[in-house]
């Protein structure tokens, strides 16, 4: 009985694409299929953590502490978003709340 192995990736390359994965491939003792999934899988992880990630330098690192815990006072552009905001996502809304 054949095991359910998922969804099918079908895509068009070039002979020479083709030869130079297979030598990869049969370097790390992979069929080609196994290879080019492991290396889409190996740089999709890499794209998404590098996307997900912020580098902070210690300097911005302290300084974005530093405006979490004591956030610069509310200025009239701030507070014109606020009651913007308020107004256009609690339109439907019978208890509004006060700015």
């Amino acid at each position: 009985m054949l095991a359910h192995t998922g969804k099918r990736l079908t895509t068009r390359i070039t002979d020479h694409v083709q030869e130079k994965l297979q030598v990869a491939a049969d370097i790390v003792g992979a069929t080609l299929n196994q290879f080019v999934v492991q290396a889409a899988l190996e740089k999709a992880e890499r794209v998404i953590e590098s996307e997900s990630t912020i580098v902070l330098t210690r300097r911005e690192s302290l300084r974005l502490l530093e405006v979490i815990e004591n956030p610069p006072p509310r200025n009239e552009k701030f507070l014109q978003a606020q009651a913007r905001y308020l107004r256009t996502n609690h339109a439907g809304s019978t208890a509004k709340r006060r700015v």
